[in-house]
């Protein structure tokens, strides 16, 4: 299981990605953050979604349960929704071509209280940057 999350302080503003994944069994197989940068709150959103399916990968799944509590990249991962911005497009496409890469995957809508982990992540990510 794949639990991702982004967040931008501004939006745009200072932005950071966070991602959890769990093994079949549950336990916690890798949690990360990471500073982005400037950008919105859905660019980072879509950033910490292929982060964390590029980490899934280096760790070896085939398939993946990818829970996110963006409606919006739910909807347009899942082909509801079309990508209208051009900024989101480059993102868009870097999660299909990574979900192409696994034999077997599933994008699901969850809410944000389900979500803390991931959140605390990118959250954290951006705090950590302005301390050093």
């Amino acid at each position: 299981m794949v639990f991702s999350d982004g967040a931008a302080k501004g939006n745009p503003g200072p932005s950071g990605a966070g991602w959890l994944i769990r093994d079949p069994q549950g336990q916690i197989r890798s949690e990360n953050g990471k500073f982005l940068g400037q950008g919105t709150n859905n660019e980072a959103e879509y950033q910490a979604l292929t982060a964390a399916l590029e980490e899934a990968l280096s760790l070896g799944a085939k398939a993946v349960k990818v829970h996110l509590d963006s409606e919006l990249l739910v909807r347009q991962i899942n082909g509801q929704y079309r990508v209208k911005s051009d900024r989101l497009r480059k993102f868009y496409q870097q999660a299909q071509d990574l979900l192409r890469r696994f034999h077997d995957y599933a994008i699901i809508h969850i809410p944000r209280e389900q979500n803390q982990e991931a959140d605390r992540l990118a959250n954290e990510a951006i705090k950590d940057h302005y301390k050093t």
